[in-house]
């Protein structure tokens, strides 16, 4: 019998059903507990994943779950599609807090990395906000850099301070 926990995570490429509900929910629990986000953030949420798993093409997108047990415990995205920018989108990575500091960040990341790579993106960007320190820490190691802040009241009455980071791939495409 496979034991459960952090240390038997595995990343499994591709979309498995339940995902959309899943990643979903992780976002509305934690940023509305942690941060104070409101039902409109968990709505923007599900809304724009379900409309990329309606999308998902597997020759631009890349989508990576974290699995215990059958059960998805964290997510991560390569969206292609996106087109706000140039490049591909890194988006919904998160993992619950009982599976967080055990490296699978990393792992996540690398898996989503390598396919940006392999794709011949020239860069990946992400919209984040500040206060997530721990995740900016992960996101400055891999080389992305901030390039754009704004404050505004999307998500809660307080406000918060969106930022773009921005990662530069070498163009060059894979052998």
């Amino acid at each position: 019998m496979r034991q459960s926990g952090p240390g038997a995570v595995e990343i499994v490429a591709g979309y498995r059903p339940g995902a959309i509900g899943a990643v979903t929910q992780q976002h509305g629990l934690y940023y509305a507990g942690a941060w104070g986000l409101d039902r409109r953030f968990e709505a923007e949420v599900a809304v724009e994943l379900a409309d990329f798993i309606g999308r998902f093409d597997s020759e631009r997108d890349g989508l990576w779950l974290a699995v215990d047990a059958g059960r998805i415990v964290g997510a991560i995205v390569i969206d292609g599609g996106d087109g706000q920018r140039p490049g591909a989108r890194l988006r919904w990575f998160i993992l619950e807090a009982g599976y967080q500091g055990r490296g699978l960040g990393r792992r996540l990341m690398q898996a989503a990395m390598d396919f940006a790579a392999a794709r011949g993106y020239g860069e990946v960007y992400l919209m984040t906000f500040a206060g997530l320190d721990a995740a900016r820490r992960l996101y400055e190691a891999w080389g992305f850099r901030l390039v754009e802040e704004r404050r505004d009241t999307d998500w809660n009455e307080d406000g918060i301070t969106h930022q773009t980071f921005v990662l530069r791939l070498d163009p060059t495409p894979p052998r």
